[in-house]
């Protein structure tokens, strides 16, 4: 895939963020992000990290940059080497203290493993990959059948009360994300056993979606579960040509668009405009939906405005997570940013008629 001399400067400045703002700290683990008001990183994240190796193979993929591998997996061996705790079969959301593991963080994970995998042919990765996947499987069911356990706590592995106004406390839809981790594991692997746990996240995740939006009284809120929302969007790709996702596709873009518009005077998420124009794109490429090219504009248009421009490295071509009316964020967000490059880079690619991207380099 090439890229025009338009887009270059705010791909490379994204990318130049990841290397040099110190987000990517020196144990090879990406802090969940960076505090522009305290001058500070917030602490390490398995999850934000598995989403760095994706961003940083996806990158080394357009640009051919070295430095971008040579991030990826050193990423990738914090994941493997330092968070993954083989004894337990366990991937804690941060590593210090050791309290938590969520299912979400666990799928984006072995995602990142498997994008590292991919680019190297590092086996360590793909080991680690499947073990969590399978601890994943074991560990987040629910005897219940309602649904994924969202959050157990460490070491016992008990489920957390789950919160249905607080999204990543509760098993919605959003949780098929994640669950795609299984599906690109039975790719992977050959082993078809990973294909079933996907299989009932989606048709759960199918049964609840209707419910998930608005969800909340409160329009910030409601903004905060489009972006979950569009995660169950994303998890629809591997059955994308199966009627019933499809068609769940569809309104489910119409859905997010409309609420999106009627939200953003008050409070707009940079992820969730990209997240909405990487769907549009990978629908139309699916064959699902064709591609609406003046909302797909609008949103590029909106989504390049947080790019932050600043003479401290630690800001400099990294997007903003947020914006209330006039009033930035002071979160420089890595998942923004990532999010937000690979939309951009998308869209370009579409406008200039060039390939589609591979789902398994979806950020």
């Amino acid at each position: 895939m090439r890229y025009t001399s338009r887009l270059l400067p705010r791909l490379s400045r994204a990318g130049e963020w990841f290397l040099r703002s110190g987000i990517h700290e020196t144990n090879g683990g990406v802090a969940r992000y960076y505090r522009a008001d305290l001058q500070r990183n917030q602490p390490v994240s398995t999850e934000i990290t598995g989403y760095a190796v994706i961003a940083l193979v996806y990158l080394h993929s357009v640009t051919k940059d070295e430095r971008y591998l040579d991030r990826a997996l050193a990423g990738a061996r914090f994941l493997a080497r330092t968070a993954w705790d083989a004894a337990s079969q366990t991937m804690p959301f941060e590593i210090d203290p050791r309290a938590f593991t969520y299912f979400f963080d666990c799928g984006i994970v072995v995602r990142g493993l498997l994008a590292a995998w991919r680019a190297s042919g590092t086996d360590e990765f793909l080991d680690v990959a499947a073990a969590l996947g399978r601890s994943m499987a074991r560990d987040f069911t629910s005897p219940h059948n309602d649904g994924l356990h969202p959050v157990l706590s460490l070491p016992d592995k008990r489920p957390l009360p789950r919160d249905p106004l607080r999204w990543s406390r509760s098993s919605g839809c959003y949780q098929l994300k994640a669950a795609m981790a299984w599906w690109d594991l039975a790719e992977a692997t050959g082993d078809a056993q990973f294909r079933e746990p996907y299989e009932c996240a989606l048709a759960h995740s199918l049964q609840t979606s209707s419910v998930f939006l608005p969800g909340h009284p409160e329009k910030p809120k409601v903004m905060d579960r489009l972006h979950a929302y569009l995660y169950f969007l994303e998890g629809l790709l591997p059955r994308a040509d199966d009627g019933q996702c499809a068609a769940a596709l569809c309104t489910g873009i119409r859905s997010v668009a409309r609420h999106l518009r009627d939200i953003a005077p008050e409070f707009e998420r940079s992820d969730v405009y990209a997240q909405l124009l990487r769907i549009r794109l990978y629908a139309d490429w699916a064959g699902v939906a064709p591609l609406d090219r003046d909302a797909a504009r609008f949103e590029a248009d909106r989504l390049a405005l947080f790019q932050a421009a600043d003479s401290d490295p630690r800001i400099d071509g990294g997007y903003r997570f947020g914006r209330r009316g006039d009033a930035w964020s002071p979160h420089v967000s890595p998942v923004s940013t990532a999010f937000a490059l690979q939309a951009l880079a998308l869209w370009e690619a579409c406008r200039a008629g060039q390939a589609q991207a591979h789902r398994h380099l979806l950020i």
